[in-house]
């Protein structure tokens, strides 16, 4: 199951880089990428992979989403100067959906790297804390917090110097709440995953599966 966590994680990361380019509001005051429907998604799979599987195992999956973008931008930028054929009429269109600033890519590998390990970090040690107990708190507590560093380093490495502060405030607030909101909502998902996972691991071997379920 943790190599279905991992591909899944991946795959919405790479998905999410590739639709960032769109914007969208939410009534007049909240304008948001299209990236951030997708990537509230990757920090319940992050959570339920520590949850589960450890500490070490969540790293890990950060490790591989952060090699996995850098292989994506770098084929990426080689599929873009590779000559066009001339009966493909879409280049200009297509170097514009794929291509974006060093400066949002790099804002966005440095927000990442930061703020997912954070989320394991966090995560574990309200684990340590509470055992299995309180899974909602550990969840949302690491979430919360993980995603307003995401966030304020990602808008502030992006934007800075290009818009006005009180702007960038306005651009933090409005996508945390976002992301706030979206994190209670996803709660029930990761009890969902996270009981799926452990069914499936104590009925591979139900003779085991009590004394393995207890040291997780």
């Amino acid at each position: 199951m943790n190599a279905y966590l991992n591909g899944i994680f991946v795959g919405l990361l790479i998905l999410s880089n590739i639709v960032s380019v769109k914007l969208f509001h939410i009534g007049d005051a909240i304008v948001l990428p299209a990236a951030a429907v997708i990537y509230i998604f990757t920090y319940p799979l992050v959570d339920v992979t520590v949850e589960v599987y450890g500490k070490k195992a969540g790293r890990a999956t950060v490790q591989a989403g952060f090699i996995t973008q850098i292989l994506a931008m770098i084929f990426i930028l080689i599929t873009i100067h590779l000559p066009a054929a001339p009966a493909f009429g879409h280049q200009d269109a297509f170097e514009t959906i794929l291509s974006g600033s060093f400066r949002v890519i790099l804002a966005s590998l440095v927000s990442y790297i930061i703020s997912q390990n954070l989320d394991v970090f966090v995560f574990n040690k309200l684990k340590k804390k509470h055992g299995r107990k309180k899974l909602w708190l550990r969840n949302n507590a690491s979430t919360m917090l993980s995603q307003l560093i995401d966030t304020s380093i990602f808008i502030t490495i992006a934007f800075y110097g290009t818009v006005p502060v009180r702007v960038l405030g306005t651009l933090i607030f409005t996508q945390y709440i976002f992301k706030f909101a979206a994190s209670i909502v996803m709660t029930p998902v990761v009890y969902l995953l996270v009981g799926m996972i452990r069914k499936a691991k104590k009925d591979s071997d139900p003779q085991v599966g009590r004394e393995v379920l207890e040291k997780i």
